[in-house]
């Protein structure tokens, strides 16, 4: 009788004890999502770092940019391809790939190696002023983090794993937890499962934890508390969805067919991705050179305009294109941040077309709505927007423009921005 307590103790301990498989992965999530938080503020401080030293060095030396960026582009590019290939672009196709079997291509997409290039790379491409963001790169970052402790504690490489640590990079990037749960259901997760949902809101929680305790309760735009009536949401949302839905969706569909067909296309640049990232560098130091408003984020351009200050009515369409440009170009980055700043250009258009109304209030409208014709992910951008600058009073007007602007752009490009990227790593992959 004795032996039989033994033995069932022991296989009770073995299953649900500190080193059986649950408590491992419990462990990994947990100590995952606090490395997750830690790196997000590192990164996001060393992005802001480097577009401020860039600003400094723009305005101090005009001229500059029109040989440094080219001849940066070129390097970053060069680098990439021989240091770590995986780090190309924006990092989202990347999880979502591997997400799609884990077991097989996590390993490769997915890696320490990655993520430091990834990390260091994309902040080079700020000091020089490309139109990237940190937020695509802290999710595939954040997915490597829990990837490499998930093979730290012996835990099965699952895509739940992935989700959870990309959906927490994009909470912590914009300090928007929900964001990230909608960004899981949305863009990561083909098939949104119980245990993922859990799995991914208490990783959200452990990394916010970490960025609101070190960060503070930050706005990530700065709060907005005007509002619409509905004669006026009538008259605008369905105006600004049509707008960012068309310019979304070609955006999205410029990046899909330029990728795809680009050596047909321009055979000047086949098996040339050096001299291709040199030309695209020369027509992102070009406008920034002629504009100087459209380098790096666009964090702050995009603020202003929200904050209610008037910018060229030009600023929209040229960021567009250094944005795709500096996208299309291969160097590690996201197009997030851009993508926002674009739509908030947009927004200073529409905030033309209807000037007695709340100007701020018109900007959100149209940033949500490119911002969606661009990834077609309209619960994230309306969730994004809605944490990122406190406007709760303007959800239903967004969410009319957002949904709008889905179907619009569905009809400009009939594939979603970041599945279509994510084939590329999917048959590349080894086997």
């Amino acid at each position: 009788m004795r032996i039989t307590l033994d033995r069932r103790w022991r296989v009770l301990l073995r299953r649900h004890g500190p080193g059986s498989a649950i408590w491992r992965r419990r462990f990994a999530m947990g100590l995952g999502a606090i490395s997750i938080g830690l790196v997000a503020l590192l990164f996001a401080w060393l992005a802001d770092q480097a577009s401020h030293y860039f600003d400094l060095f723009a305005n101090r030396f005009r001229w500059a940019p029109l040989l440094g960026t080219p001849s940066a582009f070129a390097a970053i590019a060069w680098l990439t391809r021989r240091i770590a290939p995986e780090a190309t672009g924006s990092g989202i196709p990347q999880v979502i790939a591997a997400a799609g079997n884990p077991k097989r291509i996590a390993q490769h997409l997915i890696s320490l190696k990655v993520a430091l290039w990834k990390c260091v790379s994309t902040i080079a491409g700020l000091l020089v002023g490309a139109s990237v963001g940190r937020e695509g790169p802290t999710v595939q970052i954040s997915a490597a983090i829990l990837g490499w402790y998930a093979r730290l504690f012996r835990t099965p490489m699952r895509a739940s794993m992935l989700i959870a640590g990309g959906a927490a990079g994009v909470a912590a990037a914009f300090n928007t937890p929900l964001a990230g749960v909608t960004f899981a259901i949305e863009e990561l997760a083909d098939a949104y499962e119980q245990r993922v949902a859990l799995l991914v809101m208490t990783t959200i929680v452990i990394a916010g934890i970490v960025s609101l305790g070190l960060a503070g309760n930050y706005v990530y735009f700065g709060e907005v508390s005007q509002t619409l009536t509905v004669s006026a949401v009538l008259r605008i949302a369905p105006v600004a969805g049509v707008a960012g839905g068309l310019a979304g969706g070609l955006f999205a569909r410029a990046m899909l067919g330029l990728s795809a067909s680009r050596d047909r296309w321009l055979p000047v640049f086949r098996d040339r991705p050096v001299w291709w990232a040199l030309f695209c560098g020369i027509i992102v130091a070009g406008l920034g050179v002629a504009t100087g408003l459209t380098w790096g984020t666009g964090y702050s351009s995009a603020r202003a305009i929200i904050d209610g200050t008037n910018a060229p009515y030009w600023f929209g369409p040229a960021k567009f294109l250094t944005t795709l440009a500096t996208a299309l170009s291969g160097l590690p980055g996201g197009i997030f941040a851009p993508s926002l700043a674009t739509g908030a250009g947009l927004g200073t258009l529409l905030r033309c077309i209807f000037p007695s109304d709340p100007g701020s209030a018109i900007v959100l409208l149209g940033l949500v709505a490119y911002f969606t014709g661009v990834v077609r992910a309209p619960l994230t951008a309306v969730i994004i927007v809605v944490e990122a600058t406190a406007s709760r009073g303007l959800i239903l007007p967004l969410f009319l423009s957002a949904i709008i602007a889905h179907m619009v752009s569905s009809f400009v490009c009939k594939e979603r921005l970041y599945h279509g990227l994510a084939q590329r790593w999917r048959t590349e992959a080894p086997s």
